[in-house]
C-alpha cells in the first residue's frame, strides 16, 4: 500500500494537465478581448460607411 502512495505522490501527469489548461484558459481570454476591442473599433468604421452614402 505505501508503494501505491509514493508513486501516486511523485505522478506529475495532472500538473501537466493543469498547466495546459491554465495557458489554453489565458489564450481564449486574450481572443475574447481582442475580438471585442476589434468589433467595437469595425462598428464604428461601418457606421461612417453608411453614414457616407446618400439616403433616398
Amino acid at each position: 500500500m505505501s508503494g501505491l502512495l509514493k508513486r501516486f505522490q511523485k505522478d506529475a501527469s495532472g500538473a501537466t494537465a493543469i498547466e495546459y489548461a491554465l495557458i489554453a484558459g489565458l489564450i481564449s481570454i486574450v481572443i475574447v478581448a481582442s475580438a471585442t476591442a476589434i468589433g467595437g473599433s469595425l462598428s464604428d468604421i461601418f457606421t461612417k460607411v453608411n453614414a457616407g452614402f446618400p439616403t433616398s
